[in-house]
């Protein structure tokens, strides 16, 4: 390593690394002590037959659009194959650097409105 001014910069850097991480894991121990002696308990409740019923009914959405989403991923995936090969063959059989071009914009195409078909991730319903 190199030296600025007969210091050793290696060596500072070390240490002021060691410093620092001692600093955070005492910050983390004194932040860890007081979040446990302040923790307050949670009890369970019995639910409402109304809000069972809205938590089971929310359960059975979030399932059904898991499975939707899952189903869109594998037909994703198999397009995604097709596509793939389409492309590969087009790019092979293609004479001209134009039509290499346009089978990669193809591809483009057909990948992006690939993903814009998955559906966006589920939020996983919150027992009330």
């Amino acid at each position: 390593m190199w030296q600025l001014e007969g210091v050793d910069v290696k060596a500072l850097t070390r240490s002021i690394a060691a410093a620092s991480m001692a600093g955070i894991f005492v910050l983390a121990g004194v932040s860890g002590a007081s979040a446990d002696a302040t923790a307050p308990v949670v009890k369970k409740v019995a639910l409402t037959p109304e809000q069972k019923a809205a938590f089971q009914a929310a359960k059975a959405a979030f399932q059904a659009a898991r499975t939707a989403r899952h189903a869109a991923f594998e037909t994703a995936k198999s397009t995604f194959a097709n596509a793939k090969t389409a492309r590969d063959a087009a790019i092979a059989a293609a004479t001209t650097k134009d039509a290499r071009i346009a089978a990669r914009t193809t591809f483009k195409s057909v990948v992006t409105s690939m993903k814009a078909s998955i559906p966006v991730k589920p939020v996983p319903p919150v027992r009330p």
